[in-house]
């Protein structure tokens, strides 16, 4: 079993999940079409890579998940929101 999406990587709701699905679905294909007759090799190797983007993608979650639990939330998030906006 292996699993992709939101299933696997629990992401702070900025996004980022549903970029780790749609990238897991397509790299799970890869590994499909390179090993045709042996599925487990494809989910190892899919596995693997998934590991990686998503240690990566974590690494630079760590600020949004403190504006979102810190003690002025959910304030400091909307906040967050009100100057991506405005930088828009």
């Amino acid at each position: 079993m292996t699993l992709l999406g939101d299933a696997a990587h629990l992401r702070a709701p900025n996004g980022e999940g549903a970029n780790l699905a749609m990238q897991d679905g397509a790299e799970l294909g890869r590994a499909l079409a390179a090993h045709p007759e042996d599925v487990e090799a494809a989910l190892a190797e899919h596995e693997r890579s998934m590991f990686v983007r998503a240690a990566a993608v974590e690494a630079d979650d760590d600020g949004f998940y403190s504006i979102m639990i810190d003690d002025d939330a959910p304030h400091s998030l909307l906040a967050l929101m009100a100057g991506a906006a405005q930088d828009s």
